[in-house]
């Protein structure tokens, strides 16, 4: 009897939800009626059946970890549960020598790296809200951040995953080994669904020995000349484990220069660090770039600047968006959305999948149709994560134009046919 009261679901009324946790769950909703209550499960199997009873009274479910990335993506319709699993938040299994680990979708980000170098590995992820993001909303979303470049997205690191399905059955996909390949790929269909086809209750990833070195050199300069560095670096022999091109407004609110740049990180050994610097810097010095040296916390504090100013709101009215575009059309839309933008978006694009960021300080409706459709017109897209509802409601978040439309709502009718999980969020509404 105390083991079943200890791990009962915490639910608060709306009523008394802290006002943090309402203005986020407000700004992700479309209705003015609020939610009934805010629940936290302890256990899976809380969760579980939290979902079962949602499921047969038909109440739509909005599930959410700390509530950092709740108003990512669609507005939320007729939401009458908000569940966050930020109380799921054990580390089930880790695996050092098999360099795998295994934990609950409410564990933070910060406490599993802070946990994982204690065995000298890490998870190379860097997403937005890093000290807060939980392991569940950062792979409903996707948001993997600069490592790409090394290591590839969210769905490259997940071998395995549990999650609470829509009539409450737990459900397995993948498992806890690298060399894993039973049953169907369920962890990159989840990856990025926003929460809109079941909760997400634990993961399991790979992980990487973290780097003896690391070391960043940003160059700066006129944008034909950094286009050139940028194809340069992309057919050498050179490793990067981040590389970004950025808009001249966010290299001036770095405190590196005025012009476009191209920031570059190298993480291995010191005299491999050493080496590929100096064949930067020789491609600079050709091309008539600038260049500057980033290392230790010096380097630490420039990716946490640039990542605060591209991926978080500096206001209510701001407007953060994903971007996409063909990498070799990189430095035009820099140039171009500068002049769109009347050189106050900040804009950086990774120079290998064209996949960046976008924040507009005053998130005019005019200034982002323009760039959805630069972004388009150069065969990517503009995703609008996090802006007020008003934009939103003015202009859809998705602006998806593809042919796969009848695909996802097909997905969505068969793991989600009662229509309960994030019902409005996902493309199109779905």
């Amino acid at each position: 009897m105390t083991y079943e009261i200890a791990n009962q679901p915490e639910t608060i009324a709306w009523e008394k939800v802290e006002p943090i946790w309402q203005k986020k769950i407000q700004g992700a909703i479309a209705s003015q009626m609020p939610p009934s209550c805010l629940i936290f499960p302890k256990t899976q199997e809380s969760l579980s059946e939290i979902i079962r009873s949602a499921s047969e009274k038909r109440f739509s479910v909005l599930p959410c970890g700390s509530g950092s990335k709740l108003g990512w993506g669609g507005l939320v319709k007729d939401a009458r549960l908000v569940v966050s699993t930020q109380h799921l938040d054990r580390i089930i299994e880790h695996a050092v020598g098999d360099l795998t680990v295994t934990v609950e979708a409410g564990v933070k980000l910060a406490d599993l790296q802070k946990l994982l170098s204690q065995s000298h590995q890490f998870l190379p992820l860097d997403p937005a809200y890093p000290e807060s993001a939980t392991i569940g909303g950062i792979v409903a979303t996707a948001d993997s951040g600069s490592w790409r470049q090394r290591y590839g997205g969210v769905r490259d690191m997940v071998l395995g995953l549990s999650f609470v399905r829509a009539d409450g059955q737990i459900a397995k996909a993948g498992g806890r080994v690298v060399k894993n390949v039973a049953g169907y790929d369920l962890m990159k269909l989840f990856t990025g669904s926003y929460g809109t086809l079941g909760i997400i209750s634990q993961v399991t990833f790979r992980l990487y020995p973290i780097p003896e070195a690391s070391g960043t050199i940003v160059l700066t300069g006129e944008t034909n000349a950094i286009a050139t560095a940028t194809q340069t670096l992309l057919m050498s022999g050179l490793a990067p484990t981040a590389a970004q091109m950025l808009s001249g407004s966010l290299v001036n609110r770095l405190e590196i220069g005025k012009e476009i740049g191209l920031a570059i990180r190298f993480q291995s050994i010191v005299e491999s660090v050493k080496e590929q610097i100096v064949q930067v810097e020789s491609v600079a010095q050709q091309l008539g770039l600038k260049t500057s040296l980033y290392c230790h916390r010096d380097e630490i504090d420039l990716w946490q600047k640039l990542q605060q100013i591209t991926r978080v709101p500096s206001s209510e009215n701001a407007v953060t968006c994903k971007i996409a575009v063909r990498p070799n059309a990189a430095s035009k839309i820099l140039e171009q959305g500068e002049r769109i933008t009347n050189n106050q978006g900040a804009i950086a694009i990774n120079i290998s999948s064209g996949l960046g960021q976008l924040h507009c300080q005053y998130g005019e409706i005019n200034q982002i149709k323009k760039m959805r459709s630069l972004c388009q017109e150069n065969q990517g897209f503009l995703t609008i994560l996090e802006a007020p509802t008003s934009v939103k409601k003015q202009l859809d978040p998705w602006g998806y134009a593809g042919n796969a439309l009848e695909m996802m709502r097909r997905i969505k009718q068969k793991f989600d046919p009662n229509n309960i999980f994030s019902p409005g969020c996902f493309v199109s509404g779905i």
